[in-house]
């Protein structure tokens, strides 16, 4: 009787889909564009009271934390390419000098 082997399971390198770069300049990159796609979600109304389902003074206190956190999934996601684009730019400048 043959031993039945556990499935090959794909590490986490191999499931990623671009490297991940966790440089100090990445990380700003991704910080500054999750502040800006928070003003945005803000902007547009995400975060705000409802009238019809209100949630209280604890909807109204911790929305910005809510609305944060769902632009730093953005961001990490992709976004709308403002970290890539910023930390080329800044990989750009540092190579020049």
């Amino acid at each position: 009787m043959t031993p039945i082997s556990q499935p090959a399971i794909p590490s986490a390198q191999t499931l990623q889909t671009r490297p991940v770069d966790e440089s100090p300049l990445r990380k700003a990159a991704m910080d500054l564009e999750a502040a800006f796609l928070a003003e945005m979600l803000k902007s547009a109304g995400l975060g705000k009271t409802r009238d019809g389902f209100s949630g209280g003074a604890g909807e109204d206190q911790f929305g910005s934390f809510l609305v944060r956190a769902q632009a730093q999934e953005i961001a990490k996601s992709g976004g709308i390419g403002l970290a890539e684009t910023l930390f080329n730019a800044l990989m750009e400048q540092k190579n020049d000098n």
